[in-house]
């Protein structure tokens, strides 16, 4: 017979009394493959969590210990070692309750503490936002499991049940916890081998986010079932009967509908009906060892035929969660589409409870070894970027990127295979290889052919990266780097050099503000200094320098302080203001704004703004009218005399609508030595257009001279500069 898709449980557990419920589990799944003491310390774990818990009730109405109960139960069934449900039964009293962690320490030993805290929230910290307070709380899972993934199983199967019971959260809750869980939650349990778990985990979300879509489909598969189920019945007789005929006599075949949530994903990407879909079943044939897996794969290919491009070997490429088996997809003798996976009985039992299965599947088998080294190095990886960045939002949208299981296989010089997730570039996998060689890559030898670092890798490629110490990464790297490890290592690099303009501006800065108030003195004493850190609450003078080059801090505030600090308060007339030159690359902390695009030879005027350190207008900008009624937010500011850089100006050309036209004007543009950077096409009156576009120069002379170039041309009636 056919297993259906996962049970979407939406019982309410109301037990007679928690006692009766936790007897049945001890007595029943536990008593199964525990030792009489490991269930009496379990009951002792229930005795504690129990009384942490009185009159505790969950939104259901039932008895808050019923829950522990059902998690401890749901890790029963991947037979789980006692330490991990005794936590599991503990996992939210040092949330909830007045519990301590000394006190489980004390009563249940360090191990049991570790865990329970991994699983805990982070209570004692005040966050500005609830994405932010995810992220964190994630972020310490994530930490506590790269020390046990116990912790993350656990973690998992509280989710699985209060997805389980969720009808009795209000409609918002419900579509937050379901977006959660499916973005971060199921794929976990998918990459950790928990397919079971993360299939219930989808539907249940599909359920809540898209009750409509779940309902019309569920009926159809219904409807579809029940014309289909002696055809299916049908299909796994005749397989039986092939492997039968070629002599293999020890196996057996499961076999399995897809679920709601993937006929729908299946549904959306391939653009196709419910009806246009055929291959809906699956079946999983399990034999004896290895050698027979590849045997039955060419029984199978034999007596049907095999489409093209559908076959994977997972069993001589483990994925990187260690899960094994052959995939194929081939057309049936009733015509339908039929995927099936070829594995051993030691795959399969991996394949069902995941990283679990280590706990319990002892063997000697070097595969087993392999499949448990390669799903914690895919969990060091995942947690790398942890390591590297202290924003818990950022760092959870990188995770995003990782988590789903799409992967790529390629191959380094030495034929080494690293994983890659699918969409991943040469830039991810010159990271991938070590940081260093990411950070001073130029390109890549992709089959041995020279290849950019956005080139897209594909199975099979063999890479080669070319680096070189004078290259460093750029912002625009970030738009093809897809791993978190790659974007996470650019993003700290860029902060870093960020830091150093902003240093380097912020000296300038200070020294001109102190100098005009300290009568032309720019030392500032060093007991000056540290008093003013101290009460800024600073560890150190860099830390202030790089605030007022960012524009956090405004320097002629600091200047008055640091006046105030001291020796002989100074009370007479500030200096005249001495301005600022702009040399055109001071980095980050120094932009142009886009409003006026300001070019060597206008009037300018400095802005601090937040995060943007200065902001230079032309004077004229009407955007600055309010900014410059706040004499200390602005700064005179000149330009240098020996420029040698392009800044960008925008101008707007009207013209006829003739062909030609455009054409004129972007040679125009061109023979007066500019690029043009961006073009936008407006519709005008009559025959007449308007083009907007930016363009490099100079200067404004080198702009004057690229207007009237422009006019000149035959179909153009007006081109002015715009600003504002």
């Amino acid at each position: 017979m056919i297993n259906g898709s996962p049970t979407i449980s939406r019982r309410r557990f109301f037990s007679p009394s928690p006692e009766k419920a936790i007897r049945t589990l001890c007595k029943g799944k536990l008593a199964a493959y525990l030792s009489q003491d490991a269930l009496d310390e379990i009951y002792q774990a229930f005795l504690f969590a129990e009384q942490a818990h009185r009159g505790q009730v969950r939104k259901s109405g039932e008895h808050y210990i019923h829950h522990p109960i059902e998690v401890a139960d749901t890790l029963a069934e991947l037979q789980m070692d006692s330490r991990t449900l005794i936590a599991a039964l503990l996992h939210d009293v040092i949330e909830d309750t007045p519990a301590t962690k000394s006190e489980i320490i004390k009563r249940f030993g360090e191990d049991v503490a570790l865990l329970v805290d991994g699983v805990s929230k982070i209570g004692q910290i005040q966050f500005d936002t609830r994405e932010q307070a995810e992220a964190e709380n994630f972020r310490k899972m994530l930490m506590a499991m790269s020390e046990d993934v116990r912790v993350m199983i656990i973690k998992l199967a509280d989710r699985l049940h209060n997805m389980r019971t969720l009808e009795s959260m209000e409609t918002t809750k419900q579509k937050r916890i379901s977006k959660q869980t499916l973005e971060i939650y199921a794929p976990i349990a998918e990459r950790l081998g928990l397919y079971h778990w993360a299939r219930e985990l989808q539907d249940l979300c599909f359920l809540y986010m898209y009750p409509k879509r779940h309902a019309a489909i569920s009926k159809a598969i219904e409807q579809r079932e029940g014309n289909r189920k002696l055809i299916v019945e049908k299909l796994q007789k005749s397989l039986h009967d092939t492997l039968e005929n070629a002599n293999l006599l020890d196996f057996s075949i499961k076999g399995r509908r897809k679920t709601v949530f993937s006929i729908y994903k299946k549904m959306i990407k391939k653009r196709r009906s419910f009806e246009e879909l055929h291959d809906i079943y699956g079946f999983r044939i399990i034999v004896n060892s290895v050698d027979e897996c590849y045997r039955v794969l060419g029984i199978v290919h034999n007596a049907y035929k095999p489409i093209p491009g559908r076959f994977a070997d997972y069993v001589a490429i483990p994925k990187a969660n260690g899960y094994q088996s052959l995939h194929t997809v081939v057309f049936g003798p009733l015509g339908d589409n039929i995927e099936v996976q070829i594995r051993t009985k030691e795959m399969d039992h991996i394949a069902e409870a995941g990283v679990a299965a280590h706990w319990i599947y002892k063997s000697d088998d070097s595969q087993s070894d392999n499949s448990n080294h390669l799903a914690r190095q895919w969990l060091l990886d995942l947690l790398d970027p942890a390591h590297q960045t202290g924003n818990a939002v950022e760092f959870l949208e990188h995770l995003k990127t990782d988590l789903y299981p799409d992967e790529v296989y390629v191959f380094t010089p030495k034929g080494d295979i690293k994983k890659m997730p699918r969409g991943s570039t040469a830039l991810d996998f010159a990271y991938a290889v070590h940081t260093d060689v990411g950070t001073h890559c130029t390109g890549a030898r992709i089959n041995r052919a020279l290849a950019s670092l956005p080139t897209l890798l594909n199975n099979g490629d063999s890479v080669e990266i070319i680096t070189s110490k004078s290259s460093w990464p750029t912002t625009a790297w970030l738009n093809y780097a897809v791993t978190a490890k790659a974007r996470t290592h650019i993003r700290n690099y860029l902060k870093q050099q960020t830091k150093e303009d902003a240093l380097k501006l912020g000296k300038r800065l200070l020294a001109g503000a102190t100098k005009q108030r300290l009568f032309g003195r720019r030392k500032i004493a060093a007991p000056v200094r540290q008093k003013l850190l101290e009460e800024l609450g600073l560890e150190n003078w860099s830390e202030l320098l790089i605030d007022v080059g960012l524009g956090k801090r405004l320097p002629d505030m600091i200047a008055r302080q640091i006046a105030q600090l001291s020796e002989g308060e100074l009370e007479g007339k500030v200096l005249g203001q001495e301005a600022l030159v702009i040399r055109g690359s001071e980095g980050l902390p120094v932009t142009y704004s886009r409003c006026c695009s300001p070019v060597p030879g206008d009037s300018i005027i400095g802005t601090f703004t937040a995060g943007h350190g200065l902001v230079v207008h032309t004077s004229d900008c009407p955007n600055i009218a309010e900014l410059r009624k706040q004499p200390e937010n602005c700064l005179m500011v000149e330009w240098d005399e020996n420029l040698d850089r392009f800044f960008q100006a925008k101008l707007q050309v009207k013209l006829n609508h003739v062909t030609g036209a455009f054409a004129e004007v972007a040679m125009a543009i061109a023979e007066n030595g500019s690029n043009i950077n961006h073009v936008d096409l407006h519709d005008g009156s009559g025959e007449i257009r308007q083009m907007d576009f930016v363009v490099d120069v100079k200067d404004r002379v080198h702009l004057a001279r690229i207007m009237k170039a422009i006019y000149r041309s035959g179909h153009v009636n007006k081109v002015t500069r715009h600003k504002g």
